[in-house]
């Protein structure tokens, strides 16, 4: 007799809410965990094809930092979609103007190309400073390396 696989179903997951202080951080070592943890593969149940990860909160992303010549020479384009619509900022600008983008792009970049993927981009939450309104979730703190 064959052992079947077993497979979470959607309501048996139980979701948990974690925070992460991004100061003095490298951003891609950071983003790599906090994806790991929004898709699942932490826990033992992780089913690639179901968003079983856990809501992540993260703080201070103004002081997030990038190796080498990134922090000058790092850029973020977006098109407005008419002719001549390419804009650029780098790195420098970007946490200047939006410090909470840097750190959702990064994330974004590390997830499934499809819906499955923007589902989990949700349970995202950046903010620049070192204050959050989830307070009554009862974030544990979650151990970046």
């Amino acid at each position: 007799m064959a052992v079947k696989t077993y497979t979470p179903k959607e309501s048996e997951i139980e979701r948990k809410w974690f925070v992460v202080d991004a100061e003095d951080m490298v951003l891609g070592r950071l983003a790599t965990q906090v994806a790991t943890v929004l898709r699942g593969k932490h826990k033992p149940q992780f089913t690639p094809n179901l968003d079983a990860g856990d809501f992540v909160v993260v703080v201070n992303a103004e002081k997030v930092r990038v190796t080498g010549g990134k922090f000058h020479q790092k850029r973020y384009y977006h098109h407005s979609r008419y002719p001549g619509g390419m804009r650029s900022l780098t790195f420098e600008q970007m946490i200047e103007k939006h410090p909470e983008r840097v750190i959702q792009t990064a994330v974004r970049g590390m997830l499934p190309k499809n819906a499955l993927g923007k589902r989990m981009l949700r349970k995202l939450r950046v903010y620049s400073g070192p204050e959050h309104p989830h307070s009554g979730q009862q974030p544990a703190q979650l151990d970046v390396a």
